[in-house]
């Protein structure tokens, strides 16, 4: 998402929020072509509010994850591949988020899926499945499976929302009935590995549960990979600053990382 009515670029047009968000962080999670295919068209209008280097996490349609799941989908991958081509090296991954049934039984399904995609693409897949990250040798299948096209396993780390005690407030209410208890994991698998951490509505508790991947970040860029992080919180609505807190905490490990874009002043004349 880039716009959200707690930001302060909410009260631009909707042809200008992508590009001020772009102005602050230089990745987005592209949730909504989980609901829908975009036209071209509109694919083109969030590649010309953006630069060259800016980078976005596009999510497949759940037609083709959670409805078909994966087989039989040549034609809506086939439109969604080319609604994406406009974003050209802005498309940093394109992302698979599988359901919670999607468990090891069904990587056979996943490794044709994957094998059958084009390889100018780079592929991200998020897993909800408990037996992934509690049983060794369903792990050990699907690295196999994202091994076959360099394709990253995406971490959802819910630990520390989880962890933090009751809920507060309707937002974290709301998210604790719906967000995945997942077990954490900080592997990487590939040079560009990515991560979406979800905090508390209390920016000091989502700075706090976030340490841990300030070092396993600085660690990754230390071995020469590039990361990609997301910061959640239930409301989302200091996630733009969380962010930007969460790449200066990186920073301090690490100085020769670029710091992230000063926002320009709003104008609405």
């Amino acid at each position: 998402m880039w716009t959200h009515r707690a930001w302060p670029w909410h009260s631009l047009t909707s042809h200008e929020r992508l590009r001020a968000y772009a102005g602050s962080c230089t990745a987005v999670e592209g949730n909504t072509t989980f609901y829908a295919t975009p036209t071209p068209e509109t694919v083109e209008g969030w590649a010309r509010q953006t630069g060259p280097d800016f980078r976005f996490v596009v999510k497949v349609p759940k037609v083709v994850t959670h409805e078909k799941r994966l087989a039989g989908v040549e034609t809506e991958m086939r439109a969604y591949l080319d609604a994406m081509e406009p974003l050209g090296p802005r498309a940093h991954a394109l992302w698979i988020q599988l359901p919670g049934s999607f468990g090891p039984g069904d990587v056979p399904v996943l490794t044709r899926f994957l094998r059958r995609l084009p390889a100018a693409h780079r592929y991200a897949v998020e897993v909800r499945h408990a037996a992934f990250f509690t049983q060794p040798h369903a792990m050990s299948e699907l690295e196999s499976a994202l091994a076959t096209v360099d394709a990253e396993w995406v971490p959802f780390d819910t630990t520390a929302f989880f962890g933090g005690g009751a809920p507060t407030s309707d937002a974290e209410r709301d998210a604790w009935s719906k967000k995945p208890r997942m077990p954490l994991r900080t592997r990487a698998l590939t040079d560009h590995p990515i991560v979406r951490y979800l905090g508390r509505d209390d920016p000091a508790r989502t700075v706090e549960g976030w340490a841990r991947w300030v070092d396993v970040v600085a660690a990754w860029l230390g071995e020469g990979r590039s990361p990609t992080v997301f910061v959640h919180t239930p409301d989302n609505a200091d996630a733009p600053a969380l962010a930007r807190g969460f790449h200066d905490a990186v920073r301090a490990r690490v100085p020769g990382l670029d710091p992230l874009p000063e926002p320009e002043p709003l104008t609405l004349f």
